[in-house]
């Protein structure tokens, strides 16, 4: 796969979905028809729901459900062929009401999984009146969509990330410097007490979308954020230019890497920390539960990994002798943190 990361598309869902497919779906013969019916008969059933004007809510947890259930016992070969069939129903006008569907299908911002997509996520009040403007059945939709498994996880990912920031800061003291890379709209920033109380030298928050980063700007003018305009490839080129950090992590990013660029960044990312510094990297856990409906109707794909996955990059970018390394999962089991840790 390659992949570029400067300018406006840093990842779309084409260019995942092209490193996931292995083979034809004619090369799975009868189980692509049978996969196929199945799928058109999950659409036709959601497509009576919506005609008998039933609970918009209810209409797209039914759909969230089989969809999943359907990606998880096919073929990746024939799921992917099956996409671009869900997304040619007419369901998915009904299901584009919803703020946050809507959003992250049409990516007006031109990749997926971008930082407004993220303020959707987190209910934040810069969406709050696109959200008001909705259509009665979007809000509805979007009542439940804000909440299924993988929002949930997002949600609690930024809290972990601004509790991380503010222990280490209490540890490290004034002189802490912290490094978000993919840094979106830096909403774990709002929550953080060493930032409001001004125990940090420096959270540099790095993005490689220039709305992102004036926003960030903007929002933190005259704290210790500095916003730069930057992507995974600013870091592997010009990371030692940064300086060290007490504090690097990537909440986002490694969803979109495959495990090569992953490895290099976080060698380079290691190789930023000072002494006893932290790196933090997350990833969407391998079977998340609305990852059908996210697929299809969303057109948001991601690279999910297994605990495995995430011990094989700690294992590839580093002398295990010389860090402390742990994999855990999230509160609600949807995401996966690596935490490495420098020995001084």
């Amino acid at each position: 796969m390659q992949t570029v990361f400067d300018g406006k598309s840093l990842i779309t869902a084409e260019m995942i979905a092209s490193s996931l497919h292995r083979g034809k779906p004619e090369h799975h013969g009868e189980a692509f028809e049978t996969a196929r019916a199945e799928l058109a008969l999950i659409l036709h059933t959601s497509h009576q729901q919506v005609e008998q004007q039933k609970d918009p809510a209810e209409t797209v947890r039914r759909l969230l459900s089989s969809l999943n259930a359907l990606r998880s016992k096919v073929h990746p070969d024939v799921w992917q062929a099956l996409i671009p069939v869900a997304q040619n129903h007419p369901l998915l006008e009904y299901f584009l009401q919803d703020p946050l569907t809507h959003w992250s299908f049409t990516k007006p911002r031109g990749y997926s999984g971008d930082a407004q997509l993220l303020d959707y996520i987190y209910c934040d009040p810069h969406v709050a009146e696109s959200v008001a403007s909705a259509s009665e059945v979007g809000k509805a939709l979007y009542s439940h969509t804000q909440n299924v498994p993988s929002c949930v996880a997002a949600r609690e990912r930024r809290d972990l990330l601004t509790r991380y920031v503010d222990e280490i800061a209490a540890k490290n003291g004034p002189e802490t410097e912290v490094l978000a890379i993919a840094a979106g709209h830096l909403r774990e920033a709002n929550r953080s007490a060493a930032l409001a109380e001004g125990r940090l030298k420096r959270w540099v928050a790095l993005d490689q979308d220039p709305q992102s980063v004036g926003l960030i700007a903007r929002d933190f003018q005259g704290t210790a954020v500095e916003a730069i305009d930057g992507s995974v490839r600013t870091v592997l080129a010009r990371g030692h230019k940064m300086g060290k950090f007490d504090f690097i992590y990537a909440s986002g990013l490694y969803d979109y890497l495959q495990h090569n660029v992953a490895v290099k960044l976080t060698k380079t990312c290691l190789q930023m920390l000072k002494p006893n510094g932290t790196f933090l990297f997350a990833n969407y856990a391998e079977g998340n539960p609305d990852a059908g409906y996210r697929e299809t109707f969303m057109h948001w794909v991601l690279l999910l990994r297994t605990e495995v996955d995430m011990w094989n990059i700690i294992n590839a970018s580093v002398d295990r002798n010389t860090v402390e390394a742990q994999v855990f999962f999230g509160e609600n089991r949807n995401v996966l943190y690596a935490v490495i840790e420098k020995r001084g």
